[in-house]
């Protein structure tokens, strides 16, 4: 008799435990599963997780020089997204000329291009400073290895390739510029860095 109710009472316990887990797991947030893969050292089995890069640089201290630099990832973060699209433009549309069967085609299909370029990036363009203007001609030169200028006038011809370079002087702003991570544009390329691997 008494292990009978001994038996009931763990039953009991069981019951309203397992009711009270349940209680408390339909209470909380659904847990985000991570996959993880494996490696074998020393005959065991553990945990093989590839971290990302991180890239730290020296901290600025100077106030003037920490303005500049939240200036810079403000705007690196405007013009960035555009310079890649300028060469996944700029790859679909070399890739789709050369299927094409003559040089009437494609002048025809670049001057469609240059019309619905302007239509959809001319709003987006004037939205930009001055500043950021600069920075889009450098980053489009890191984003394709070739200059602004030289992609102009290898899809559009030398014409207007030098209308638009002269057009951009009038602001103080050259085709021409080319990317340089490890002179000129040190700063720039640590900030590219760190936003394309997200710690800014």
């Amino acid at each position: 008799m008494k292990n009978a109710r001994a038996i009931i009472y763990i039953l009991f316990l069981l019951f309203f435990s397992q009711r009270a887990e349940a209680q408390e797991n339909t209470d909380l947030q659904p847990q985000k599963l991570y996959v993880v893969g494996q490696s074998i050292h020393l005959g065991e089995k553990i945990p093989h997780i590839n971290l990302p890069t991180y890239y730290a640089y020296a901290p600025i201290k100077n106030k003037r020089q920490l303005r500049e630099y939240n200036r810079l990832v403000r705007d690196v973060k405007k013009t960035l997204p555009l310079a890649a699209e300028i060469r996944t433009i700029i790859i679909e549309t070399y890739e789709l000329i050369q299927k094409m069967p003559d040089e009437k085609a494609k002048k025809k299909h670049l001057k469609e291009l240059e019309k619905g370029l302007k239509k959809q990036y001319t709003p987006k363009m004037k939205k930009l400073t001055l500043r950021q203007g600069k920075l889009l001609i450098k980053l489009v030169d890191r984003e394709c290895n070739q200059n602004a200028y030289e992609l102009v006038r290898l899809f559009m011809g030398s014409f207007k390739a030098a209308f638009y370079n002269s057009f951009a002087s009038l602001f103080g702003a050259s085709l021409k510029k080319s990317y340089d991570p490890t002179g000129e544009d040190w700063m720039v390329e640590q900030v590219v860095v760190r936003v394309l691997n997200g710690q800014l």
